[in-house]
């Protein structure tokens, strides 16, 4: 993603947006979508709480899901952060509008 600069407390979602990446967050960073779907650096990825049953739910409707994805809106900034990696998928669905077909 680049190098940027964040605050302890702030979402992931909130974090690629303000830097300039093209993180969508549809529903606006409720866990209702897929569109924030980051993938964690491994070493990372093990020191973040796991995933709820909430976040599992839309990953399972994200594209190119690994073991390290997570979604952007369900992460918030921790000092274990710095110097971490984050990257983001090719491609991904907005289940939002596929439900106002």
């Amino acid at each position: 993603m680049g190098e940027v600069a964040s605050k302890v407390g702030e979402k992931m979602l909130d974090v690629c947006q303000s830097n300039g990446f093209d993180v969508e967050g549809a529903c606006g960073g409720e866990c209702c979508c897929s569109t924030c779907h980051i993938y964690v650096q491994k070493e990372l990825y093990d020191k973040l709480p796991k995933p709820d049953d909430d976040e599992l739910d839309m990953l399972d409707l994200a594209v190119e899901v690994k073991d390290t994805s997570r979604l952007g809106c369900q992460i918030k900034v921790t000092p274990d952060f710095a110097g971490m990696k984050f990257y983001l998928p090719k491609a991904v669905v907005n289940n939002l509008d596929e439900t106002k077909k």
